[in-house]
């Protein structure tokens, strides 16, 4: 089974998000991501017990709805926080003990913790969760770096990123700051940072020296500038995604796809005069016996065509 079998099977939209959260593949590899990973469901029977449950959360999502769906989580990262804590507090694998926890001196904030839980091992954890989309800018023919994946609006960098979790955020819970505020530890710090990265043209195959922090089965996309996307779409249909919808892939029903022609005119309007990067959803339609359905058939970004060069300097 892979990770998208265990997602595709749930209809509603926030409990797909929270198995993507759950079950879609690392960013970063084991082996390499200098800290120890996050498994929130570490072993077959945890992972079983995990799909149980989100199957029963599906046929009635009204709890999880009251508490990811409030005006107040317009951000991405507020609302995949929410997610797991959601799942921390109710699931079957875990017990959250604390969450966004601020540590502060009298002069300033260092940092906030983001969960602190104990697993069914009796492990005491801390996680520190990052949900990340970063394109990668090319940089020659030689061994791309972190430093060649760089957030759309070029104001975040998968290096720094990473830096900051290793050198940082993991190390709060470490200070003796913190155990003045009564947590008992010691805690076990773990990254959990899950995403989706975009490449040219879907390009930067194994075999073209990726980063070496990088899961080899790291989710992919493309990207394309607003040129490139008007003279390759021929008739392909395509839907923009909001920001709070870049997570989980999503299957239309045949009178949800009906709108799919409107939104691809809507879509290459937009993109002519395009002044910042947007994520786009190609659809293709699947016949099944129980009905026709619209599902993705792959994700990716188009840039203003002026994007790439500003990217470039960017990426250091």
């Amino acid at each position: 089974m892979t990770a998208a079998d265990e997602i595709t099977p749930f209809h509603d939209p926030a409990v797909r998000d929270l198995a993507w959260l759950l079950f879609s593949p690392d960013l970063l590899s084991t082996s390499r991501a200098g800290a120890p990973l996050a498994h929130p469901a570490a072993t077959a029977t945890e992972c079983q017990t995990t799909l149980g449950w989100l199957a029963a959360l599906d046929r009635d999502p009204a709890a999880l709805h009251a508490q990811v769906h409030k005006p107040s989580l317009t951000r991405l990262g507020f609302y995949a926080e929410a997610l797991l804590e959601y799942f921390l507090t109710h699931g079957p694998n875990a017990r959250l003990i604390a969450a966004n926890i601020p540590l502060r001196t009298a002069e300033r904030t260092l940092g906030e913790v983001d969960f602190l839980l104990e697993n069914v091992l009796g492990e005491r954890l801390h996680w520190e969760l990052a949900v990340k989309f970063y394109l990668h800018i090319g940089g020659g023919d030689g061994a791309a770096t972190l430093a060649h994946y760089v957030g759309p609006n070029l104001q975040d960098r998968f290096d720094l990123k990473h830096a900051r979790l290793l050198n940082h955020q993991l190390g709060l819970s470490a200070r003796d700051e913190f155990a003045s505020l009564g947590f008992e530890g010691p805690w076990r710090a773990e990254l959990f940072v899950k995403g989706r990265l975009f490449y040219r043209d879907g390009g930067l195959s194994l075999a073209s020296n990726p980063p070496v922090e990088l899961a080899e089965n790291h989710l992919r996309g493309w990207w394309k500038t607003a040129s490139e996307w008007r003279d390759s779409k021929g008739d392909e249909l395509f839907a923009s995604l909001p920001r709070l919808g870049w997570m989980a892939e999503r299957t239309l029903l045949a009178q949800e796809g009906d709108a799919l022609v409107e939104q691809t005119a809507v879509l290459s309007e937009r993109v002519a005069s395009l002044s910042s990067p947007i994520m786009v959803a190609r659809y293709e339609r699947c016949h099944f016996p129980t009905g026709n359905v619209w599902r993705e058939h792959s994700r990716g970004f188009i840039v203003p065509d002026e994007w790439p060069e500003r990217a470039a300097d960017f990426s250091g």
